[in-house]
């Protein structure tokens, strides 16, 4: 037990990195976590309730958490967790994590992001937009203070600082594919069908993340302060894409759009969409498995989709991803809106019906303001979807510029031709499986 965990948020992708932490190093671990509930107090107080339930122990050689823990505080009160080989993760920084308001942004968040990175001996961060966005905000972020204001902490905290991209365990998702995908699959990579799963042999990238998550003591989050052998992280995708943010995990503190409604919400029945007409004749079918909140910038997404129904323009829409406590008004709006082009409304809790549901979409739309790495878009690339992303935020450092957009308007027209001619992407051939294959993590 050399490597202790701790995850005061263990939810999503934090949840996620944790698992396969624990099922890399087995028995070497231990790891503490609290659940993915009211995130504010867990980073407020965490430490104080781990510092009473860590278990003692002399063999530990490493501490290892995600940036949601105030590392000082809990290096101040537990002194011999202290002397360990501390490794901070950073899923997300609060530095630049968007506010609808100005004013909404709490200092103290980003203080103990800052004070845990001066702790720390190491500090890992899941992209490089997300460790360059972190940084360079210091200073600003400082002049908040009146007066007395620190100097040259980003000098200091840089040195400690690396880029190591989100680990991702891609399942096997060729049952789910139609027969287009898998066809377009084997030109892509290479890879050849032994009867209805794929020999995964060399696909690119795959001996680069083997080695370095096993070269590697910075990777871990979560878990009950015991070693919990047997958990696995096959919840992203498979084939050749990156991983990020949370995605289908465990929807904490998630309230189901679809509860009291038709329990269809709940399951997606792929032969509803792969019966009938033939492929190609079908509708283009767009998917945006984010959270529903504010920061994924919904009211954008939904406004293209909008003014392609207004166009009497074909296609289906699958919007998928977690709910929390407040849901934007624009999601009933646009429910009532785009009426029968709705295929699928809602959080899918079975992983198998996530995957099934990204199999059966043609393109995946991110309208996000905010993306430190995005593991539901790679997701939705390993299932064989078309991205379009902004050209900014994460995205450019993952994917080629011909999945990119600058604005909205550019994403209504792009959507618009492929409402037209569907055919357009399920003939793509994905042009970034070597670049995102070097980011996964293939079991």
């Amino acid at each position: 037990m050399s490597v202790l965990l701790i995850e005061p948020f263990y939810g999503g992708s934090h949840k996620q990195l944790m698992d396969l932490l624990q099922e890399e190093l087995q028995e070497d671990c231990v790891l503490c976590t609290l659940p993915a509930k009211k995130w504010h107090w867990k980073a407020r107080t965490s430490a104080l309730y781990f510092m009473q339930t860590v278990p003692t122990s002399s063999n530990y050689r490493i501490l290892f958490a995600s940036s949601v823990l105030n590392l000082a505080e809990l290096a101040a009160l537990r002194p011999d967790l202290g002397k360990l080989k501390k490794v901070l993760y950073f899923h997300e920084n609060q530095l630049s994590y968007p506010v609808q308001k100005c004013q909404e942004r709490d200092f103290q968040y980003g203080y103990n992001q800052v004070l845990s990175c001066l702790v720390a001996d190491v500090v890992v961060f899941n992209s490089a937009f997300n460790m360059e966005s972190f940084l360079k905000s210091i200073g600003k972020f400082m002049k908040l203070i009146p007066d007395h204001r620190p100097k040259d902490l980003e000098k200091i905290i840089r040195p400690k600082c690396q880029v190591l991209y989100f680990p991702v365990r891609f399942p096997d998702v060729s049952r789910f594919m139609p027969e287009h995908k898998l066809a377009r699959l084997e030109k892509v990579i290479g890879v050849k069908r032994s009867g209805d799963a794929y020999q995964s042999e060399g696909l690119p990238g795959q001996q680069e993340s083997r080695a370095v998550m096993k070269a590697s003591d910075a990777h871990p989050e979560s878990g009950l302060c015991e070693p919990q052998p047997g958990l696995c992280t096959t919840q992203h995708e498979g084939l050749p894409s990156p991983p990020a943010a949370p995605v289908q995990a465990e929807a904490p503190e998630s309230t189901n759009p679809c509860q009291g409604e038709d329990k269809q919400c709940l399951t997606f029945n792929l032969s509803n969409i792969l019966s009938g007409l033939d492929y190609q004749q079908r509708p283009l079918h767009i998917a945006w498995p984010h959270r529903w909140e504010h920061d994924k910038d919904p009211e954008t997404f939904f406004k293209v989709l909008m003014k392609l129904k207004e166009q009497d323009l074909p296609f289906q829409v699958s919007v998928l991803g977690e709910t929390f406590s407040e849901i934007p008004d624009i999601f009933s709006e646009a429910r009532e809106v785009l009426g029968s082009s709705v295929l699928h409304w809602g959080y899918l809790p079975s992983k198998d019906d996530y995957f099934r549901a990204l199999c059966a979409a043609d393109v995946v739309i991110s309208t996000a303001k905010h993306e430190f790495f995005g593991v539901a878009m790679i997701e939705a690339v390993h299932c064989g979807c078309y991205p379009l992303c902004p050209k900014a935020l994460v995205y450019p450092e993952i994917f080629p510029a011909e999945y990119l957009y600058s604005t909205p308007e550019q994403l209504f027209k792009r959507l618009q031709n492929f409402c037209k001619r569907p055919d357009i992407v399920r003939r793509h051939l994905y042009k970034a499986f070597h670049k995102i294959g070097a980011l996964a993590v293939f079991k």
